[in-house]
């Protein structure tokens, strides 16, 4: 682990031929006791005198009064600038007892804490209870779009101000501080539960069955509930403002206080933490849904009617407390953690050539620290081909990953004939070992194979080759079952597309509503719209299992000796042959996707300054967000209309989709994945080609080494190589 400064007492870590005597008191800044300070057999002495050369390199930067010092010098170049930069606590309240956590994976712990509770909120519980919060407070579908892309808006505003000025400030500080806009946006985002009144409508069965209840069928909806959008979008707002130096000052805090080689490991972790947040707030979420709204009242509904609106605000109230909680021992992280300064020139080393052309400013310690830098970093940052391509190869990606947790499920939903919340979690199933599974490898593969500069970059160029092939799997889809009045008619012969009837001679009496999709299973194979489609005169009776079972339906023909049709609840399974091959294919897009999401995060905090990289992710994150996540779910989702068979009709306004062509979804989705995997492709080989380490290296790692002969001199320190 690295060392800590206690006290008075500093350290200096340097070659002995620097500073080859040792000072007698221990006031100088050296403990003689120490492995790296120990002075040298027999009577060598420096030209300088050593006290003085100490407070000069102590006092002055390196990159203006050492650019002399070769790579081994700087390298175990170490800083102690007293207890109260380097030690863990609030302000003059920092007890020894906390010092146990003042060390990077202490530091990993609380920043995964907090990027968990940030993917459980946001991608977790607003994606699950999304429809509930429709339901209760009468939103339409482009309302609910609107307060979640709230969070990538508010991302994007403060994206540029909070990497740029905290990129050079209190990192631990803007970190706490952000986590504390999270927590508040939750509580924020459960308030118009405690404000809206109590939950309270009736059962509604008769309007399904044969013949239909017509005095419900569009009662007038304007209850004036939909205003509390404006409030579900200024919580998204805080969740996105909070979120932001999660994943740019998180990133670079970890990265710049690790040795570089475990910085991949140390990122991935972080990330891991966020892609199972996701999951758990699926599961949580999930299951808070099955309780009524209302905590503690008796209604008839159940989780089955269309009216059913579970506790969705139960996971925000817990996710806001918790966050309030992992904030307070951020905030009270150092600037630097003890030790870390030696890993500077280890970063220096792997960094892009265009440092040694021209870009003194950048180097300067100085520099963004005042917002008359930002036209110049800015510029700097677009005349970086490296990094420009790896911001449009990560904004491919990002449309792939959005489009993907967008619209899976539906995918999947229609593919195998699944209900809403079985396509969920057997989504859920390929994503958390798929993700996380590929964020981790890739964070190992980059440690283990000891990838530096373009290493991870053709790394990644082999990832995004994988899985554009895997994306061939969307050549493969499973047929439609058949669904009575859209694919196939009453009868049983095939319908063109294009040519809906959902009325019959068997169900015209009924007066059906389009309104009221409630798909049942006939005792024939085929999908019926509602029950009073499929002409089903009486209310449901449980059945075997607790499944609903609707008798004597007209349009369904009898089976066996039966005299009447029978029709189930929910739609009829599909008998797909290719389900396994589908679902492996899938799971290696997701899981190559993610497997180059480490190492092009690696590649981009090497091939900037240091004085840059916050402000780096902070501007690839806004390419990221404004050309990938904000677009991609909307290109998708456009893309996946065109298959769609039968639209929803809601009182003559056109709604939701509810039954898409099987064989045209897969064939647009193949074509828009393509094209996506495809510029990424070339990005990311585009960005290989133009990658250059720094001069005198074969790629960036020469120049971070000792030489054999320092190497054979100096002692190694074993705790220098326990770092993680």
């Amino acid at each position: 682990m690295p060392q800590h400064v206690s006290g008075h007492k500093g350290f200096l870590s340097t070659p002995r031929l620097l500073f080859a005597s040792t000072p007698s008191a221990p006031e100088d800044g050296f403990d003689p006791g120490l492995p790296g300070s120990r002075a040298p057999p027999g009577p060598l002495r420096s030209t300088h005198s050593p006290l003085n050369s100490c407070d000069q390199l102590l006092c002055e930067p390196r990159a203006e009064k050492h650019r002399g010092l070769g790579p081994r010098e700087v390298r175990y170049l170490s800083v102690s600038t007293g207890p109260q930069s380097t030690a863990c606590g609030w302000r003059a309240f920092a007890p020894r007892c906390l010092q146990v956590f003042n060390t990077p994976k202490g530091l990993l712990f609380f920043l995964c804490a907090a990027s968990f509770l940030q993917g459980m909120t946001v991608n977790g519980f607003i994606n699950t209870v999304i429809t509930s919060i429709e339901r209760r407070f009468d939103l339409h579908s482009y309302q609910s779009g609107l307060i979640a892309s709230t969070y990538d808006i508010a991302a994007c505003l403060c994206l540029t101000f909070v990497s740029y000025f905290g990129g050079n400030g209190h990192k631990p500080r803007w970190l706490g501080w952000g986590v504390l806009v999270l927590g508040s946006g939750s509580l924020v985002f459960a308030l118009p539960h405690f404000t809206a009144g109590r939950y309270e409508v009736g059962v509604d069965e008769g309007a399904r069955t044969c013949p239909a209840n017509q005095s419900v069928a569009c009662a007038d909806g304007s209850s004036g509930l939909s205003r509390y959008r404006l409030l579900f979008m200024l919580g998204q707002f805080l969740h996105g403002v909070g979120a932001t130096p999660l994943y740019t000052l998180g990133v670079t805090y970890l990265d710049e206080n690790v040795k570089s080689s475990y910085s991949p490991v140390y990122i991935a972790i972080f990330y891991t933490a966020a892609i199972l947040g996701p999951a758990a707030g699926y599961l949580i979420g999930g299951a808070m849904l099955n309780v009524y709204t209302e905590l503690g009242q008796r209604t008839e509904l159940t989780t089955e009617s269309p009216q059913w609106v579970g506790a969705w605000w139960v996971g925000f109230l817990g996710t806001g407390a918790a966050a309030f909680l992992i904030a307070v021992p951020i905030l009270g992280y150092p600037r630097q953690l003890p030790g870390s300064r030696r890993y500077v020139a280890m970063r220096a080393a792997e960094a892009h050539q265009l440092r040694e052309r021209g870009h003194e400013a950048a180097s300067n310690p100085t520099f963004g620290r005042t917002v008359r830098d930002l036209p110049l970093s800015m510029w700097l940052l677009l005349k970086n081909p490296t990094f420009t391509l790896l911001c449009l190869a990560g904004a491919t990606e990002a449309t792939l990953i959005a489009a993907m947790s967008t619209f899976g499920p539906k995918f999947l939903e229609a593919q195998f004939s699944l209900s809403a919340s079985e396509a969920a979690t057997l989504f859920g199933y390929l994503v958390v070992p798929a993700g996380g599974g590929g964020t981790l490898l890739g964070g190992y593969f980059v440690n283990r194979f000891k990838l530096r500069g373009s290493g991870t970059v053709r790394f990644c160029l082999l990832c995004t080759l994988i899985s554009l092939l895997s994306f061939l799997v969307f050549l493969t889809h499973c047929p439609n079952v058949p669904v009575a009045g859209v694919t196939a008619g009453y009868g049983g012969s095939l319908l063109p597309r294009g040519h809906l009837n959902l009325t019959a001679a068997c169900n015209a009496a009924c007066r059906c509503r389009p309104e009221h999709y409630s798909p049942v299973c006939g005792s024939d194979g085929a999908v019926y719209f509602s029950p009073c489609h499929a002409g089903c005169p009486t209310a449901a009776e449980m059945g075997p299992g607790g499944q609903k079972v609707y008798r004597g339906c007209s349009c369904v023909p009898p089976s066996g000796s039966a005299g009447a049709g029978r029709a189930t609840a929910g739609k009829c399974p599909s008998a797909c042959e290719s389900k396994a091959l589908l679902l492996a294919l899938v799971f290696l897009v997701i899981l190559f996707t993610f497997l180059s999401s480490i190492p092009a995060l690696t590649a981009t905090l090497r091939c900037v300054s240091d004085q840059q990289r916050s402000f780096a992710l902070g501007i690839q994150w806004i390419v990221v967000r404004t050309l990938g996540s904000i677009p991609g779910p909307i290109a998708f989702g456009w893309v996946i209309d065109r298959a769609c068979l039968l639209w929803q009709d809601q009182c003559g306004q056109q709604g939701s989709c509810f039954v898409y062509q099987n064989a045209a979804m897969s064939r647009y989705m193949l074509t828009a994945g393509l094209a996506y995997k495809v510029l990424g492709f070339l990005s990311f080989a585009s960005a290989c080609f133009l990658y250059q380490p720094r001069s005198g290296s074969a790629d960036g790692t020469e120049a971070s080494l000792p030489s054999q002969s320092s190497a054979s001199e100096t002692p190694t320190d074993p705790q220098q190589q326990s770092d993680i």
